[in-house]
């Protein structure tokens, strides 16, 4: 009888304290001329490929999953399809971060010998992503990643959250939507303390702001519901030209990041620029509530449809934790196999 178990070889890595589960082989080729392509069939199709290794027994809801795929542009050296809690998103600076560290690491993209700066591009469901790793003693030591371009889609925005009256947002995309709050206004400090007081008010917020928003895109059209709120905290200049701020972004559902996340430092930084408070060359420091930290850096001004946008690179570094099989029995009760079993590469038939 043919074996229903199936094999996994995945990079565990981590960045700020998110930890994103890079998957490497042992998934058929998927459809799709791009990866965005790739990245909506999984979605439609496969989706228990998401579910499987972000629940329990073989995961958790707080890490994410990076899916090693075939690109489908020339310039990149290997593509990614990005899962989470929420779904798929288009993009993301922690997993980016991680993904192309586990690929420099394992060797799948070789490391350049000496030390210095190696560039990488890669193609993440929104295109292309602009990598450059600095290599010290054979070892990637931070990741400067140029994001998707953010732009203030709406302004001043506010809803009524249950037991937390009329809270005030904005809404910027970069790379996904995000509300982004005034954390103060709302009793918090953005401290280690405040993380389940945080997800409480997230998960409420999210669920009170979702109907009516938009959910389109000017070039990859529908993105799907609000998954992301950015909690602000107060800015402080630490030197010329250059910003500190402590920050928190919640996942619906239910999850609050380790990190202080790259989109939302990316998301930060477009609305600032827009309120005049950034420039060309400056950078914004985000400070999770774990203490965890991101460099956003503006790049240029630019343009997405019809709105001012913005180009910004997040510097941070990831640490690989594990490199292992995972075996997968499509007979586990746990396993929903229903549209697993034809994403996962049979074992290879032997022969007597």
């Amino acid at each position: 009888m043919r074996s229903r178990e199936r094999t996994l070889e995945l990079i565990d890595a981590q960045s700020g304290g998110d930890v994103s589960r890079v998957v490497m082989s042992g998934v058929e080729p998927l459809p799709g001329a791009t990866v965005l392509e790739k990245a909506r069939y999984l979605q439609r199709e496969g989706d228990g490929l998401r579910r499987l290794l972000l629940s329990e027994p073989y995961g958790d809801p707080a890490m994410s999953v990076d899916l090693i795929v075939e690109p489908s542009h020339p310039r990149a050296q290997a593509g990614y399809v990005i899962m989470e809690a929420m779904g798929y998103p288009l993009y993301s600076g922690s997993n980016t971060i991680c993904t192309a560290t586990a690929l420099l690491q394992s060797g799948a993209i070789p490391l350049r010998e000496g030390d210095g700066l190696q560039d990488v591009t890669l193609e993440s469901p929104a295109g292309l992503a602009r990598v450059s790793a600095r290599v010290v003693d054979g070892r990637v030591v931070s990741i400067t990643t140029e994001g998707e371009p953010a732009y203030v889609a709406d302004e001043a925005l506010s809803v009524e959250v249950p037991n937390h009256g009329d809270v005030l947002f904005d809404l910027v995309w970069s790379g996904a939507y995000y509300a982004l709050i005034d954390a103060s206004r709302y009793g918090f400090g953005l401290g280690v303390t405040e993380q389940i007081a945080l997800t409480a008010f997230g998960d409420a917020f999210v669920r009170a702001a979702r109907p009516g928003l938009r959910q389109e895109h000017p070039d990859l059209g529908d993105v799907g519901p609000l998954p992301f709120a950015h909690f602000m905290g107060p800015l402080r200049e630490v030197g010329d030209g250059r910003w500190e701020s402590p920050s928190a972004t919640y996942v619906h559902p239910g999850v609050l990041c380790r990190s202080p996340t790259g989109t939302g430092t990316s998301a930060r930084l477009a609305l600032m620029a827009r309120r005049g408070e950034i420039r060309e060359g400056e950078s914004l420091e985000t400070v999770s509530p774990r203490g965890s930290r991101f460099v956003g850096t503006v790049l240029r001004r630019t343009q997405v449809g019809d709105y001012p946008a913005l180009r910004s690179a997040i510097t941070g570094a990831a640490r690989v934790m594990a490199r292992s099989q995972l075996t997968v029995d499509l007979d586990d009760p746990l396993v929903d196999a229903s549209d697993l079993e034809p994403l996962l590469t049979p074992p290879a038939r032997t022969h007597a």
